[in-house]
């Protein structure tokens, strides 16, 4: 399950449970609308509480996030997984955006923050 929540020009992320390909549909309908009007996004996708994501989900990722790599300015990642660390690791050589992870959400909105500075 997903919660979204949109301030300006930053889409809040929050993962519960099983990451799945229904959540990550989700939140590209959500962010092409506010592309749409907004213009290039930051992301904070907070993953402290995923358990887990799946497979069919992660190759959506990586497809949207090529596809789409122009539309994001900075994504935050919020986690102390250390497979999901890696994965955003990877993630950053398939996509031209600027990538962070934090295991403070106040230092991720900082870092979001300073971007429009």
């Amino acid at each position: 399950m997903i919660s979204i929540r949109q301030q300006g020009n930053v889409i809040n992320i929050a993962v519960f449970g099983e990451f799945t390909l229904k959540d990550y549909q989700t939140f590209e309908e959500s962010a092409l609308y506010s592309i749409q009007f907004q213009g290039a996004l930051n992301v904070l996708l907070d993953l402290r509480d995923m358990h887990g994501y799946t497979l069919d989900m992660a190759w959506e990722e990586l497809r949207f996030a090529r596809e789409h790599a122009r539309d994001f300015r900075r994504i935050a990642v919020v986690t102390s997984d250390q497979w999901v660390a890696w994965s955003a690791w990877v993630s950053r050589l398939f996509i031209d955006v600027d990538v962070e992870l934090f295991e403070d959400i106040a230092a991720a909105e900082l870092w979001l923050a300073q971007a429009g500075q």
